[in-house]
């Protein structure tokens, strides 16, 4: 993990920090791909992009009610591209997914506090996963909706997340 983070570290320079903050994090000790880990945990997400790559797949998320890309908790696996591809699979019931290249994005966030939980850090590390050629999907309770949207116009909305918006401008300028 640590020469990925190294990796993305060269590929996207102004983002060095976070990449140092991330590996920081994974020497802190051999629990923090675990939930249970106080101060916070691994997650992996999935910039899921449709087969032409022209369009993400966004999910509004039943817990904090904003459109987010999909992914969860590492549950001890430390494979986080495997991580990324299970919770694609699991919360848009799209088939025949693959993951491309080393790591996309970076992103640390607080999650609340909620009655049985204190509030904690997921370090989020996301992967491009691609669709096939049947995008169909289905909602399941982890979301109110699923919606395929255009990357260009994920880009700009600021409506959505910042992190959703880096992610569909580093799409966009993939070469």
């Amino acid at each position: 993990m640590h020469a990925r983070l190294d990796a993305y570290a060269l590929r996207w320079p102004d983002e060095a920090t976070s990449a140092l903050t991330f590996s920081e994090f994974l020497r802190s000790d051999s629990a923090v791909f675990e939930r249970r880990f106080p101060a916070g945990h691994f997650t992996g997400s999935a910039w899921l992009v449709s087969a032409d790559g022209a369009r993400v797949l966004l999910m509004h998320h039943r817990k904090l009610g904003l459109w987010l890309q999909p992914g969860g908790h590492a549950d001890g696996d430390p494979d986080l591209a495997r991580v990324a591809l299970r919770e694609a699979q699991e919360e848009t019931g799209v088939i025949d997914l693959r993951v491309e290249g080393g790591i996309f994005d970076l992103d640390r966030h607080c999650i609340p506090g909620r009655a049985n939980e204190p509030e904690h850090w997921h370090y989020d590390v996301r992967y491009v996963v691609r669709a096939d050629s049947d995008e169909s999907f289905t909602i399941n309770e982890e979301s109110h909706a699923l919606a395929w949207r255009s990357v260009a116009e994920v880009a700009v909305d600021e409506t959505l997340d910042a992190s959703l918006r880096r992610m569909a401008r580093k799409w966009l300028a993939r070469t």
